[in-house]
């Protein structure tokens, strides 16, 4: 089983740095089966959502096992930045963790030395998931989560996009995710397409590109998606779970309630 996850994980690291066309979305309830759904629709990978959803570690390390055994990819979108919560939930078996507001490149540099064994502060253990609870070959698991473990920072910042080459640049980031949500209410904007915020977005994508590296990215809608495809980004994020129920529960129950003005009418 180990082998066959650790496999899962390659794949999925080698084809986002081949950039391959890959869809994720946010999983903001604290159930995994939320996770088996999506899964099963066909998503190539999920985002849990620490920082803005109510989700324990009990209920990640259950996400993540859902994910891993509907063959899905787990990332985490960590709330704290802190060396322990990162290995807690690269132990749990997360292929990587997204971390908000890496705004300088002492924080870039600082998280991804939580990442990782070699040369990094990750703290070592194989008796969680990713080291299949102990019987991992202890080169091999060092050596894989040190190469297919994905540091993602998250430029959601002003301060970011002024040193976003240099972030870009440090050892063990392996991609970028612009969270232009914060971005552009940090920028005094309303809108994620505001002018100020697309040259901010250009910059990082540019800058992300000079480096070899993929940019995630959640798109405002079909137009604005082509346009980032056409930049260069080919990952990408797409609504939440909860946004999810919340769209086919409107719809149904908008549905019911024409049926039902229909027939009092008539």
């Amino acid at each position: 089983m180990a082998a066959v996850q650790m496999q899962e994980q390659r794949q999925f690291t080698a084809r986002l740095r081949a950039g391959e066309s890959l869809f994720g979305t946010f999983v903001k309830m604290p159930t995994y089966h939320a996770t088996e759904i999506l899964a099963s629709a066909g998503y190539d990978f999920i985002v849990i959502d620490e920082e803005h959803a109510p989700i324990n570690r009990e209920s990640i390390d259950a996400i993540i096992l859902a994910a891993r055994a509907r063959g899905v990819a787990p990332l985490v979108r960590i709330g704290e930045p802190t060396d322990f919560n990162i290995m807690a939930q690269l132990d749990a078996g997360a292929a990587g963790v997204f971390v908000p507001h890496v705004n300088s490149v002492e924080k870039a540099s600082r998280i991804a030395a939580a990442c990782r064994y070699a040369g990094g502060r990750r703290g070592f253990s194989k008796t969680g998931r990713a080291g299949d609870y102990g019987a991992a070959d202890t080169d091999a698991h060092l050596a894989h989560q040190d190469v297919h473990t994905l540091c993602i920072p998250m430029i959601e910042d002003p301060e970011a996009i002024d040193v976003i080459d240099e972030i870009v640049a440090v050892e063990g980031v392996a991609a970028l995710f612009v969270g232009r949500g914060d971005l552009s209410v940090a920028m005094g904007e309303r809108s994620q397409t505001a002018k100020p915020v697309l040259e901010a977005t250009d910059k990082v994508i540019a800058a992300a590109r000079n480096a070899g590296k993929p940019v995630l990215m959640l798109a405002a809608g079909e137009e604005d998606q082509a346009a980032l495809m056409r930049a260069g980004v080919r990952t990408f994020l797409t609504g939440s779970d909860q946004a999810f129920l919340r769209r086919a529960a409107a719809s149904a129950l908008g549905t019911c309630r024409a049926v039902a003005a229909r027939s009092i009418s008539s």
